[in-house]
C-alpha cells in the first residue's frame, strides 16, 4: 500500500478532502498533508429526509467551535454544496488552490482495483458494475463521486477501496470451494473489507514495535458495529474474515457473521421467508442485536453486571468467534508478532480484549490487566514484557489513510 510521500515542494498543493458518502449521509475531513493535521471535520446526515442535519467543526488555528445546522437537504449534490459553504466560511473552500485532490472511500473495488485510483469515466463505470456485490455501499459512493466531480471537474478525484488491501490474499484464501466457472461468471470470491483500517493499523503496529512492516506478522481485529479480522504477513494481507460481502466472519452488531449457508434454504423452505427477508435478518437483525436486543457493547456489559443471561450468552458467542479467528490466523501466519485491537469496541472495551486473550497463554499471548484497563487515545501495548506475542491497542484512522494514499498518488502523478 502507498504511504506518505517525502516532503512536498513549497508550491505543491497539500490539502486533501476525504469524503465518505453513505446512502443518506456524507462524512468529511479536510487534511493538510504537510503534517497530516486536520483543518475541518463534519457530517451531513438524513439527506433526503424531512429535516437533515449538518455538523461542522473547523480545527485550523485551534478551531472556532462546532457549528450545527438543520434544514432541507434533498440530495447529495445539495449536501456537498452545503459542505463547501461551511468550508468556505473558514477560508477552506473547495476553490482553494491549496486543495490537491478529493479522496473518496469506495467500499468495493473487486479484483481490478488493488490500489488507489484516479477516477475517470471508465473507472466510475467499473465501480458501477460492482454494485451487485455491494448493493448497500457502492451506489452511495458513486453518488458522492459524481457530485464532487460536478463541483470540481478540474480536480483529481481518487477512489480508495476498502477491498484493495486484501487483494494480496493467495487464491487458497480468496476462493470459495464452489464450481469455478460459476464463481468466475458471477465474481464470487472473498474480497474482504475495512481494508484502509487494516492497512493503517498493521503498519502502525509495526511502528509501535519499533520494526519495519515487512518484518512483522500481525493479527488485526477491527471491532466496531461491523467487525473483521485479518492476518497480515510482512505488510501484506494473507487472509481476512469478511468475504464476498461484509456479512461473513465475526459476530457483529447486527450481522450474523459465519453461518451454515443452508440456514438460508431452511428459512426459505420451513419459515416461508423471502430472499429479501432473509437478507434483512442476517444483516440487520442478527449478531449482538439478534442475540440479546442490544448492539452497544457498553450496554451489554452493564446488563451482564446485573445478571442478564441473554447478554452474557451474546458476549460469550462474540468472544468465542473472536478466539476461533485468532487461533485460525495464528495457524495461517505460523509466526505472530502481535495481536492488535482497533475500532470502537476494540479500542474501548477492555473486557472484550481480556476475554478474547484469556486461555491463549500457550500461544504466547497474555494481558497486563492494569494496562488493559487504562484508557488512552494513543497506540499502546497492553501485554506484559514477558509475553512472546505483543497484544496492542491501536486507534484506527481510516480518513488519514485515505488522505495519505490520495496525496501519494496525485503527488506521484504530478512528478511524472
Amino acid at each position: 500500500m502507498t504511504t506518505s510521500p517525502t516532503s512536498p515542494a513549497p508550491d505543491t498543493p497539500t490539502r486533501i478532502l476525504v469524503l465518505n458518502s453513505g446512502s443518506s449521509s456524507v462524512k468529511y475531513q479536510l487534511l493538510d498533508m504537510r503534517d497530516a493535521s486536520r483543518l475541518a471535520v463534519g457530517l451531513v446526515e438524513r439527506i433526503g429526509e424531512g429535516e437533515a442535519r449538518l455538523v461542522h467543526t473547523p480545527l485550523a488555528g485551534g478551531g472556532a467551535g462546532l457549528r450545527e445546522w438543520t434544514g432541507t437537504i434533498p440530495d447529495h449534490a445539495a449536501a456537498l454544496k452545503a459542505v463547501a459553504e461551511e468550508l468556505a466560511a473558514d477560508g477552506l473552500g473547495l476553490d482553494s488552490p491549496e486543495l490537491a485532490a478529493i479522496g473518496h472511500r469506495v467500499v468495493h473495488g473487486g479484483l481490478r482495483f488493488s490500489a488507489p485510483t484516479v477516477i475517470d469515466d471508465e473507472v466510475l463505470a467499473e465501480i458501477e458494475r460492482l454494485v451487485p456485490v455491494a448493493p448497500l455501499h457502492n451506489p452511495a459512493n458513486i453518488t458522492g463521486i459524481r457530485t464532487a466531480r460536478a463541483l470540481r471537474p478540474d480536480l483529481p478525484q481518487v477512489a480508495v477501496f476498502d477491498t484493495a488491501f486484501h487483494t494480496t490474499m493467495p487464491e487458497a484464501a480468496a476462493r470459495y470451494a464452489i464450481d469455478v466457472e460459476t464463481a468466475d461468471a458471477h465474481r464470487i470470491r472473498r474480497y474482504g473489507f475495512h481494508g484502509t483500517s487494516h492497512a493503517y493499523v498493521s503498519r502502525e503496529t509495526a511502528r509501535l514495535l519499533g520494526r519495519a512492516p515487512e518484518d512483522v506478522n500481525v493479527i488485526v481485529l477491527h471491532l466496531g458495529n461491523g467487525a473483521s479480522a485479518s492476518a497480515v504477513a510482512g505488510g501484506r494481507c494473507v487472509d481476512t474474515s469478511m468475504g464476498l460481502t461484509p456479512l461473513e466472519g465475526l459476530v457483529m452488531g447486527t450481522r450474523s457473521g459465519d453461518v451454515d449457508p443452508a440456514v438460508t434454504f431452511h428459512l426459505k423452505r420451513v419459515a416461508g421467508m423471502s430472499t429479501d427477508e432473509i437478507d434483512v435478518l442476517l444483516n440487520k437483525k442478527s449478531g449482538l442485536v439478534g442475540l440479546c436486543g442490544d448492539n452497544d457493547m457498553r450496554e451489554i456489559r452493564r446488563r451482564i453486571d446485573e445478571g442478564d443471561e441473554r447478554a452474557r450468552l451474546a458476549f460469550d458467542i462474540y468472544v468465542h468467534r473472536l478466539k476461533k479467528y485468532i487461533g485460525a490466523y495464528y495457524a495461517v501466519l505460523g509466526r505472530v508478532d502481535a495481536v492488535v485491537f482497533t475500532a470502537g469496541v476494540g479500542e474501548n472495551a477492555a473486557p472484550v480484549r481480556a476475554a478474547a486473550i484469556a486461555g491463549l497463554e500457550e500461544l504466547g499471548l497474555a494481558l497486563d490487566s492494569r494496562l488493559n484497563e487504562e484508557r488512552s487515545p494513543n497506540a499502546r501495548i497492553v501485554s506484559p514484557p514477558y509475553a512472546r506475542v505483543a497484544v496492542a491497542v491501536v486507534p484506527t484512522d481510516e480518513e488519514l489513510e485515505i488522505a495519505r494514499q490520495t496525496f501519494a498518488l496525485v503527488t506521484a502523478e504530478t512528478l511524472d
